[in-house]
C-alpha cells in the first residue's frame, strides 16, 4: 500500500494522529495537482485533452500510431538532405492498337531527332519567365536534386504533356468547337474572380462566393481545381493568378470539419497535377506535405479505415452522422490510393503507401456478398454495415480507383488488378441489366434484390471499362469495349430533352432512363458522361462521341450559362430553366476540361502518360525504369 512509502505513517490508519493526517493530506492533495496539471500543460497535452473534451464519436490521435508526427519528422530529414524527389510513370489502355511498341521517352527521342533543340521547346513550363521562377523556387528548396528528380521524371514520358501543338485538332470544325470550350473556361473563371475570389465557388445569380462546409474551412476550391484546366487551355494570364494566390493566400491553417474525400480529390489532387504538369513549386511541395500530414488522424481507427469527417485543426476524426451505424463510405476511403501514392513518392515517406495498402489488406480478408462490395463499412470492427452495393454515389470511384492505380503503377500493382477485375465480373454477374428496350444499365442491389434504378454519377462507368479493357482476359477485352459503349449510349439517352442528364434515371414502370421523381430531376453542372465521352472517343475514334459532346456544350450554354457564370437547373424536363445559383468546382476541373479533351488531338495529356483521379486532375503513370532508378538512390512506394 502506498501508505507504507511515506515516512513517520503507521501501518494502521487508526494509529494517525491530527498532525499527520493534516500533513498525510496536504501531501496527498499536491500530488494530485501536480499530476493533472502534467496532463494539461505538457507539450503534446492536446492529444490528452481530447479524451476528455472531443466527441463521442472522435478518434483521437495517437502519436504512436506512425502518422502525423512520424510524417512531420520524415520531411524535416529530407528538408536537411536537400530537397524531395517527385515520380513518373506510364501507359493507359488504347484497344486501337494493342501491340505496343518498348516505350521510349518523348526526350530522347527529340534528342536523337534535333539534337537537343527541340527538347527546350518541349519542356514544360510554357516561357521562359515560368521556367526561370521553376529554376528559382527549386533552389529556395535547396533543391539541385529537386531540379534533376523533376527532370528525370519528364525523361520518363512517352511524351510531351501538351502535344506537339498543345493538342490543336486539325480539323478546323474540330478545333472551333474547341475553342468554344476554352471560352466558356474563361468566361465562368472571370466570373468567379470578379464575384467569388478566394471563396470555394460562385454563385452566379447573387453574384457571390460560397464556402460551404465540406472543406473544413480551407478556400479556394475553384482556384486548385482549376490551375490545370486553365494551364492546359493555355489561359496562362489566368493561371498566373491562381498560382500567386496559392503562394500568398492559401492558408491550410483551418479548424473546420472537412471531408477527407473532397479535400483529397479536390485540393491534393490539384496541388499533384499543377506541380507535375508545370514543375513550379511555388509553394506546392510545402503545402502538399502539410496537408497531407493534417489528413492523417482520419486513419486512426481500430481498423485503419478511415473516417469520412476530420477536423483539420485538432486532427479528430468522425463518420457522417447520415452513415449507417458510424460506417466509413467505400467510394471515400476507397478513393485515396491514387493521390496518396504520390504523396509518398514525393515525399520520400512510405506512411501514405502503408495507409491505403492497409485499406487493400482489410479488403481482401473479408467476406464479399456475391464477390460484391456494399458501401457502407464499419473502421472499428472492418464489417460491412448493410449489404448495399452502387457504381454511382457511395461506391463510384472505389472501383474507379482499382483500375487506375493498377495504370498508374505502370502495370505492376497486380493486387489492383486482380481486385478490379474480380468485382467487374461481380457487377456483371448481378448488377449489369438489359431493358424491355435495349438499352444497358447497371443496377442497385439491396440485399439480394434489385433496384433499377443508375444515376449521374454511375455513367462514368463507360469509361471506366473502357480503359481497362485492353488488360482483360484476352476473350473478354472486346466485350468489355462493347459494354463501355452499351453504358455510354445509356447515359446519352438519358439526355433528353434539354440534352442534359437527370441526377438518377430507371428502368421500372414504363420507363426507359428516365427521371420519375421529381428529387431526381436536377442537373448540378456534373461530368460523369461527358467523361465517358472522352475516353470512348480516345479508345475507338467513333465521331458519335464528339457529336454528343457537342450537344452537351449547346446545352449548357442554352439552359446553364446566365450572365455572371454557368449554374445548375432544377429541372432537366423543362426547357424553361430554374437555376439553382451554384458554379460548381468541378464544372472547371472536370466538365469543362474532359470537353477541352474530346475536342483535342490524343497527344493532349495522353494515357500512355496520364491518369486521371476522379476530379479530372491528371496524375503521371510511375513507370517501371523509373522506379528502378529510383529504388536505387531512395525508396519507390509501388510494388516492384
Amino acid at each position: 500500500m502506498v501508505f507504507r512509502k511515506l515516512p513517520g505513517v503507521s501501518a494502521s490508519g487508526m494509529g494517525l494522529r491530527l498532525s499527520q493526517k493534516f500533513v498525510f493530506l496536504l501531501f496527498l492533495s499536491g500530488l494530485v495537482t501536480l499530476c493533472f496539471g502534467a496532463l494539461f500543460f505538457l507539450p503534446d497535452s492536446v492529444r490528452l485533452k481530447r479524451i476528455f473534451l472531443s466527441k463521442t464519436e472522435t478518434q483521437p490521435v495517437t502519436v504512436g500510431s506512425g502518422s502525423e508526427n512520424d510524417a512531420r519528422e520524415h520531411l524535416k530529414r529530407l528538408k536537411n538532405q536537400g530537397g524531395m524527389t517527385p515520380a513518373k510513370g506510364e501507359t493507359s489502355t488504347k484497344l486501337k492498337s494493342l501491340s505496343r511498341k518498348p516505350p521510349v521517352s518523348y526526350e530522347a527521342t527529340e534528342e536523337r531527332l534535333a539534337g537537343g533543340k527541340a527538347q527546350e521547346d518541349l519542356t514544360l513550363p510554357r516561357s521562359k519567365t515560368e521556367s526561370a521562377s521553376a529554376k528559382a523556387t527549386s533552389s529556395d528548396h535547396g533543391a539541385s536534386s529537386d531540379t534533376l528528380s523533376y527532370n528525370k521524371f519528364k525523361g520518363c514520358l512517352l511524351k510531351p504533356p501538351l502535344g506537339r501543338d498543345n493538342g490543336k485538332p486539325s480539323d478546323p470544325k474540330t478545333n472551333e468547337r474547341r475553342e468554344k470550350v476554352k471560352e466558356m473556361m474563361k468566361f465562368a473563371w472571370d466570373n468567379y474572380k470578379r464575384y467569388a475570389w478566394g471563396k470555394n465557388e460562385l454563385r452566379p445569380l447573387t453574384r457571390n462566393g460560397h464556402i460551404g462546409n465540406m472543406f473544413g474551412g480551407l478556400r479556394g476550391a475553384s482556384i486548385i481545381d482549376s490551375l490545370d484546366t486553365l494551364y492546359i487551355m493555355g489561359l496562362m494570364e489566368e493561371y498566373n493568378d491562381a498560382k500567386d494566390w496559392v503562394q500568398t493566400s492559401l492558408d491550410l491553417n483551418s479548424n473546420g470539419e472537412a471531408s477527407l474525400f473532397e479535400v483529397n480529390i479536390r485540393y491534393v489532387g490539384g496541388l499533384l497535377s499543377a506541380y507535375y504538369l508545370t514543375g513550379e513549386e511555388v509553394r506546392l511541395i510545402d503545402v502538399l506535405m502539410e496537408l497531407g500530414e493534417k489528413l492523417l488522424p482520419a486513419f486512426n481507427t481500430p481498423t485503419g479505415i478511415p473516417r469520412g469527417v476530420i477536423n483539420l485543426g485538432s486532427g479528430t476524426s468522425w463518420s457522417w452522422g447520415w452513415a449507417s451505424a458510424g460506417s466509413s463510405i467505400l467510394a471515400e476511403f476507397g478513393t485515396l490510393h491514387l493521390e496518396f501514392v504520390h504523396l509518398s513518392e514525393l515525399s520520400r515517406n512510405p506512411i501514405y503507401t502503408e495507409k491505403v495498402m492497409n485499406i487493400r489488406k482489410l479488403l481482401n480478408k473479408i467476406e464479399k456478398p456475391h464477390g460484391l462490395y456494399p458501401n457502407f463499412l464499419s473502421p472499428v470492427s472492418g464489417n460491412w454495415v448493410q449489404h448495399h452495393v452502387s457504381i454511382g454515389g457511395l461506391g463510384d470511384s472505389f472501383y474507379e480507383y482499382l483500375i487506375k492505380s493498377y495504370l498508374m503503377s505502370d502495370k505492376t500493382d497486380g493486387d489492383a488488378k486482380t481486385m478490379y477485375y474480380g468485382a467487374l465480373e461481380a457487377i456483371e454477374a448481378n448488377l449489369v441489366q438489359k431493358s424491355p428496350g435495349g438499352l444497358t444499365y447497371m443496377a442497385e442491389w439491396r440485399g439480394g434484390i434489385l433496384d433499377h434504378k443508375m444515376g449521374h454519377l454511375a455513367c462514368f462507368s463507360g469509361g471506366m471499362i473502357g480503359i481497362g479493357a485492353d488488360d482483360g482476359a484476352p476473350e473478354k477485352r472486346q466485350h468489355y469495349l462493347d459494354l463501355a459503349a452499351e453504358i455510354t449510349h445509356t447515359c446519352h439517352e438519358s439526355y433528353t430533352p434539354t440534352k442534359l442528364g437527370p441526377e438518377a434515371f430507371r428502368f421500372d414502370g414504363g420507363g426507359e432512363a428516365t427521371a420519375t421523381r421529381l428529387s431526381d430531376r436536377y442537373y448540378i453542372l456534373r461530368p460523369e458522361v461527358i467523361e465517358s465521352y472522352m475516353y470512348m472517343w480516345r479508345l475507338t475514334h467513333d465521331p458519335k462521341y464528339r457529336e454528343w459532346g457537342w450537344e452537351a456544350v449547346e446545352a449548357l450554354e442554352q439552359h446553364c450559362r446566365v450572365e455572371s457564370g454557368f449554374s445548375g437547373i432544377r429541372d432537366v424536363y423543362t426547357m424553361t430553366a430554374s437555376h439553382d445559383n451554384m458554379q460548381q468546382s468541378f464544372f472547371l476541373s472536370e466538365t469543362l476540361k474532359y470537353l477541352y479533351l474530346l475536342f483535342s488531338d490524343d497527344d493532349l495529356l495522353p494515357l500512355e502518360d496520364w491518369v486521371f483521379n476522379t476530379e479530372a486532375h491528371p496524375l503521371p503513370i510511375i513507370r517501371k525504369s523509373y522506379k528502378h532508378d529510383f529504388h536505387e538512390k531512395s525508396t519507390s512506394f509501388f510494388p516492384l
